[in-house]
């Protein structure tokens, strides 16, 4: 089973707390424990192989990633409001300088009946594995040049960080 979650890594930096919708498949089946991966996706994009200005060359996705295994705990009802502040805290904060949104800004009720929705959860990671595809198999000034050309094609918000690991794939960094 696979889901899409919003999460948070604990200050240890060895655990991650999330939430799932109570109807959500891994949260109907994970009563208490069960094993788990994370798979957190970065700057990725398509690399059109005229961009390497040599000859013979493939279409091809370049693209940085990592895989959290660990094991999967759910945990108290009583922690989801803490949680769900937590979280909302840190990605209302990336959206200053907009008035943060606050659990405090509903009514009791409905805020009481959106919590009994959701479940907290928090997996221990086990292992991380990063996996990245971003040309280093080119010579580097074809690799440059593609480069080049990704930070120009305004493909998404993520090209220009794609363009610089791009750049910084020589092996040395």
């Amino acid at each position: 089973m696979l889901s899409h979650v919003p999460f948070l890594i604990v200050d240890n930096g060895a655990q991650l707390d999330l939430h799932l919708v109570r109807s959500n498949p891994i949260a109907r089946v994970v009563d208490v424990r069960a094993a788990a991966k994370i798979a957190v996706s970065g700057a990725d994009g398509y690399i059109s192989p005229d961009w390497y200005v040599v000859p013979d060359q493939v279409p091809t996705w370049n693209y940085v990633a990592v895989h959290l295994t660990g094991v999967l705990e759910r945990r108290p009802q009583a922690e989801m409001r803490e949680m769900l502040d937590r979280q909302s805290a840190h990605f209302e904060e990336q959206l200053l300088p907009k008035s943060p949104w606050k659990t405090e800004k509903m009514t009791p009720e409905v805020l009481d009946r959106m919590m009994q929705q959701i479940v907290p959860f928090r997996m221990s990671i086990k292992t991380v594995d990063g996996t990245w595809k971003l040309n280093q198999n080119k010579p580097d000034a074809v690799r440059l040049r593609a480069a080049d050309h990704v930070d120009a094609s305004g493909m998404g918000s993520e090209t220009a960080i794609l363009a610089a690991l791009m750049r910084g794939a020589d092996g040395q960094h």
